[in-house]
């Protein structure tokens, strides 16, 4: 990362001697029931009018993913269709829109590469992450671009407690896997900060069944990360921070469809590999004017860069994208029962690629406000945005939510919300192959939500919900460019129990949708129509134990013209464990996918016949984790 580009946001720091409370948001990151990326502002989970899943930190070590998608994919509606192992590009289908059309945040900044619209959120380091929250259904009104089928923010790792902390953690487990980790938090009333450094290492497994010989090896793949939270509080009014994070390293990948001719005239394979780098700095100033009204300004800058290689041949690519941005939120207390929020955002995306576009930046600049009446019997919140962007024009969105609560304990909630999303560089102006006429992707989408505290053990969240999509932008392997083709529509329920039962703490997840292209009446590519997951965990005084299970049905992917091959079914079963030896010591031991199950979320087509990619085989991993005062 440039230098002058950290400059942005380092610039509205303010000096240090206008450098008192902890941090509200900082505190809110800490707290399972609470909310921040809905409105941008800290709220109860039960007020959002959102449907809404929230990870820990404590969450993260309860459940010891392996990496941020095998994390995501416990959220109802969510999945995940990756092309291999670890390191592989994931498809990300929140609520059965695809990976460009959900918005992926790190504290605040947007992530995604401005010329793929991947967010790839595999390259970011679960060792990192303080809190991860998704949100379900578009969220345009508060976000623009890309918020059509949710929001996904993570939070990097945060110091609230006073004194010193230390974090130490190793980790060994199958397919010769390392995982190292070394942080360092604290803090007092007025300032708060966390350092973390990580490298994860792996030699993999061969994510391809059929290819050239010399395709036939393990694909590797290495990740170095580096997170700093730091804020800082003065005169109870005004708080000011910087967040970074930092993920590189290689990712060895099979590519089946690439070869190159040899001087014997020999058509040969590659053994391809991508130097990555997915980084993002940003900065804020968040000052209580009175109290009636909170403003908070942020700036960040994010890069996306994508290094591919070969090394059999010479051959290069290079896509890199870079995103400067700047917001301006004011949260206003009218009275009692009405409060506003007015906002302006402004980013810039940049492309320089080994490949020519005929445009290589575009701004986009925003303008939104929404209210809310907060009710005895009911409660509403109504929200409308404008974006002007240089290339595609102006787009208008607008939000409603009507929540009608049964009684103390049950809530029901009626939304109606728009989004769109606009076409990347590579969609546009991707040489012979672009398409400078497409139009942004808009939606509509319709949701009955329940909420319901079951019992004081027992909570049911439940939704409803349908979005048509216009002028989808899909590639026409025809034309070979991508085209706005029409509608597609979504219909899909979805479910989350959390029940305590005889000492267990059960989570269940469960959805049904029926995502269709209208055109052909085809399933879209890669959505299953149910999925399950189950978690158990108990707490034996310093044991503790746990079990995961997965259930996905089979889904289909599209592999030419008219030619739908379906992908299998799987369910998949995991155990884990961990051992609190003193107050500082902690020892982990996870098994997943038990059985041994062969299984793909993916397939691809080669030499006229499709293949599945492949997923890793029954895997474990021993990890001990060092927390030491100091």
């Amino acid at each position: 990362m440039k230098l002058s580009r950290l400059a942005l946001p380092l610039c509205l720091l303010p000096c240090a001697e206008l450098l008192a409370d902890t941090s509200e948001r900082d505190q809110a990151l800490k707290l399972p029931q609470m909310l921040i990326s809905a409105n941008r502002q800290v709220q109860a989970r039960n007020d959002s009018s959102a449907a809404n899943t929230v990870f820990t930190r404590e969450d993260i070590d309860r459940l010891q993913p392996s990496s941020l998608t095998d994390l995501l994919q416990r959220v109802p509606g969510v999945q995940v269709a990756r092309s291999g192992g670890r390191g592989s590009l994931p498809g990300l289908y929140l609520r059965g829109t695809g990976s460009a059309q959900s918005l992926v945040l790190v504290d605040g900044q947007r992530i995604s590469s401005s010329s793929s619209g991947d967010s790839n959120l595999q390259f970011i380091s679960v060792e990192q992450i303080e809190r991860v929250e998704v949100l379900r259904g578009s969220r345009s009104v508060i976000y623009g671009s890309d918020a059509i089928g949710g929001v996904i923010q993570i939070f990097t790792r945060r110091g609230v407690q006073q004194g010193l902390q230390g974090r130490l953690h190793l980790g060994v487990g199958s397919n010769q896997t390392w995982e190292r980790s070394l942080g360092l938090s604290g803090g007092d009333a007025q300032t708060r900060f966390s350092l973390g450094a990580s490298l994860d290492e792996t030699a993999g497994i061969d994510w391809t069944q059929e290819s050239y010989p010399n395709d036939q090896d393990h694909d590797a793949y290495r990740n170095q990360s580096l997170s700093l939270s730091l804020s800082h509080t003065f005169n109870g009014e005004v708080e000011a921070g910087l967040n970074l994070l930092d993920n590189r390293g290689r990712s060895e990948y099979d590519n089946p469809f690439g070869r190159y001719v040899i001087s014997t005239g020999q058509s040969v394979g590659q053994q391809p590999y991508t130097d990555f780098t997915v980084s993002s700095v940003g900065s804020f100033i968040d000052a209580q004017i009175n109290e009636r009204w909170q403003s908070r300004v942020e700036a960040g800058h994010a890069e996306n860069r994508d290094f591919k290689h070969d090394k059999l041949s010479d051959e290069r690519a290079i896509f890199n994208t870079y995103r400067d941005s700047l917001n301006w939120q004011n949260d206003l207390t009218l009275d009692e029962r009405n409060s506003l929020i007015l906002g302006a955002d402004w980013y810039e995306d940049r492309v320089n690629a080994s490949t020519t576009y005929d445009e290589n930046s575009r701004w986009n600049r925003a303008a939104f406000i929404q209210h809310r009446f907060q009710g005895d019997s009911f409660s509403t919140e109504l929200g409308l945005r404008r974006d002007q962007n240089q290339q595609y024009g102006s787009q208008n969105t607008w939000s409603g939510t009507f929540t009608l609560p049964l009684n103390p304990d049950n809530d029901v909630l009626l939304s109606y919300s728009e989004g769109f999303r606009a076409p990347t560089f590579t969609d546009l102006y991707y040489p012979e192959n672009g398409n400078p006429q497409l139009k942004p992707e808009h939606s509509k989408s319709y949701e009955l939500q329940w909420r319901s505290q079951l019992s004081d053990s027992s909570r049911l969240e439940a939704s409803i919900y349908r979005t048509d999509l216009k002028d989808a932008i899909i590639y026409d392997r025809v034309a070979q460019r991508p085209e706005n083709v029409g509608a597609a529509r979504i219909n899909g329920f979805e479910a989350a129990l959390k029940q305590e039962l005889f000492g267990w703490q059960t989570s269940i997840g469960t959805a049904i949708i029926d995502p269709r292209n209208r055109q052909n009446g085809h399933q879209l590519p890669r959505r299953a129509r149910r999925t399950l997951n189950l978690d158990l965990d108990r707490q034996f005084d310093k044991l503790a134990f746990g079990a995961s299970w997965q259930q996905v049905s089979k889904s289909y992917e599209d592999l030419s013209v008219k030619k739908q091959v379906p992908v299998g079914g799987y369910g998949i079963f995991g155990l884990r464990s961990s051992w609190a030896v003193n107050q500082e010591l902690k020892l982990g031991l996870k098994l997943d996918n038990a059985f041994d199950k062969s299984y793909s979320r993916a397939r691809y087509e080669y030499n006229g016949n499709d293949y599945a990619y492949r997923e890793a085989g029954r895997t474990w991993m021993f990890g001990v984790t060092w927390t030491p005062e100091l």
